[in-house]
């Protein structure tokens, strides 16, 4: 539920972040910032004794998660939200729960009973009056944020995989640290490395706004994917949509009753999945090992 909070404020709030920095630079910057705090929570955990005991497989889990969750999709996604609307960038970021549910069905036998199924309808409904209302015109943005939210299907099913044996601090360090590095590599493909050391002071205040939330967002969402399905948690996250789209209406200044009927719906649909499609439908999840 937080990081359904976090999300939701955090789109709204990135969209005014990649209009005051170049999206790539300010991805970069924050998931370092991110990175940097991560590392010292983990060693101050004292978890070297882990680290150590991880053999080359899990080592390049590990980073083909910071690859596929820390860097890809990152970059894709605030390109994206910096050429379309915040409303529209959250809306296709919450159309990750039908991917990861699909996957999670294949990859990690998770199963979909009929209170998911008409959870998720309400969910959709939601969202089609949220569409409605904001006239969806679909655009290269929105390609760039379905292609990031591709990514990040795969990455959060790979992601629950690897919790059942590694602590989730260790999962988020390594996602945002590994997915740093790549970006950084990214950065001097382009020529773009060197724009780091150009940024002003009001930029560097809109890198850490956006570092605080996204901080936030990993760290409750690894933490709630160790203890419930996948797919039971994206659709929670789906509580984000509206959020965003009502801190879009309130700066817009206008409020319809379209957007009251959307936000209960999805409410509702989320609400369903969280009591009944979990309980019943995963009453044999198995507990997590932490090594």
């Amino acid at each position: 539920m937080g990081t359904a909070i976090i999300s939701g404020v955090s789109i709204f709030i990135n969209k005014f972040g990649v209009s005051m920095v170049n999206s790539n630079i300010l991805t970069f910057l924050k998931n370092l910032v991110v990175a940097l705090m991560l590392t010292g929570i983990i060693f101050s955990l004292k978890n070297l004794k882990t680290f150590r005991s991880f053999n080359l497989k899990k080592w390049l889990t590990l980073i083909t998660i910071g690859l596929v969750g820390g860097s890809v999709p990152f970059l894709l996604f605030f390109k994206g939200l910096s050429l379309t609307s915040a409303a529209q960038g959250s809306l296709i970021q919450k159309s990750m729960f039908i991917l990861v549910s699909l996957l999670a069905v294949i990859f990690l036998k998770e199963k979909i009973n009929k209170y998911f199924l008409f959870g998720g309808i309400a969910i959709l409904l939601g969202n089609l009056f949220i569409l409605k209302n904001f006239s969806f015109s679909p655009n290269v943005g929105d390609l760039y944020v379905l292609v990031a939210v591709i990514f990040w299907a795969a990455e959060n099913v790979l992601s629950k995989y690897v919790l059942r044996d590694i602590k989730a601090e260790i999962v988020t360090w390594a996602r945002m640290f590994f997915g740093a590095g790549f970006i950084f590599i990214y950065l001097l493909f382009i020529g773009q490395a060197s724009s780091i050391l150009r940024i002003n002071m009001e930029q560097i205040g809109w890198v850490l706004v956006t570092a605080a939330f996204l901080f936030g967002y990993v760290i409750t969402w690894y933490k709630g994917i160790a203890r419930i399905p996948v797919s039971v948690a994206t659709c929670i996250l789906l509580l984000g949509s509206p959020i965003t789209t009502l801190l879009a209406i309130l700066n817009n200044g206008k409020i319809n009753p379209v957007d009251i009927y959307s936000g209960i719906l999805v409410l509702v649909g989320v609400i369903i999945i969280a009591v009944f499609g979990y309980e019943k439908a995963n009453q044999k999840e198995s507990g997590t090992v932490r090594c």
